[in-house]
């Protein structure tokens, strides 16, 4: 499945199946969902999660020498989740929601 964020308050956000459903996860929300929306009111505490996982992350990558480093390698959570990140602030500050499957 591919997601497709939209928001006047932002341009449109596409990502892939697998990288959207994390986003779903970390967001609590079940995953996959083909429409939904994040109201603005909703936001601050979803920006709140976004920064606390890549947090976790982060420190779980400090910690780990790198002799034993296992994580895979790829795009840290951090990269992944900018331009949601981005979004979500733009359009609670403009107060419009954002949009998918729509």
């Amino acid at each position: 499945m591919i997601y497709k964020f939209k928001s006047k308050a932002a341009g449109d956000l596409i990502m892939l199946g697998p990288q959207g459903d994390e986003l779903m996860r970390l967001l609590g929300r079940e995953w996959p969902q083909p429409r939904g929306i994040f109201e603005a009111r909703d936001m601050p505490q979803a920006l709140a999660r976004l920064h606390a996982a890549i947090a976790e992350q982060e420190a779980a990558a400090a910690a780990t020498p790198e002799a034993e480093d296992t994580r895979p390698r790829g795009l840290p959570l951090r990269t992944r989740l900018w331009p949601m990140i981005q979004m979500l602030e733009r359009a609670h500050a403009a107060e419009h929601p954002i949009v998918w499957g729509v």
